[in-house]
């Protein structure tokens, strides 16, 4: 069973944390699982990017990204080549190390 690292963030989870998720889990459900309220204003139907988040290890066992993603993805602040919507990111086979961003372009959090 693969396991997701996320990495320690201020507000989110300050010790960071590591889960067991099944494979075919997005980032985003097994985070939210386990406690870790990642923002996901557009309620994970990819039309925000709210949930964007940093792929720091196992980026290449991610299924690649749609168009719609990468659309959505140009407008995510902080972009770098590993970030994905954790929406639309499904676990794979390998372990993940992910880092949530320290903001998003959201104006007001929407604390689900």
């Amino acid at each position: 069973m693969p396991q997701i690292i996320f990495l320690p963030h201020e507000d989110l989870c300050p010790d960071g944390k590591v889960i067991d998720v099944d494979p075919g889990v997005t980032v985003c459900d097994a985070a939210l699982a386990n406690g870790i309220e990642i923002e996901h204003a557009c309620e994970k139907s990819c039309a925000c990017t709210t949930c964007h988040v940093l792929i720091r290890e196992g980026f290449g066992s991610l299924e690649e990204s749609d168009e719609l993603e990468d659309d959505m993805l140009d407008k995510a602040w902080g972009l770098e080549p590993e970030s994905r919507l954790s929406c639309q990111a499904s676990v794979g086979d390998k372990d993940l190390v992910v880092e949530i961003p320290r903001y998003t372009i959201n104006q007001v959090s929407e604390r689900h």
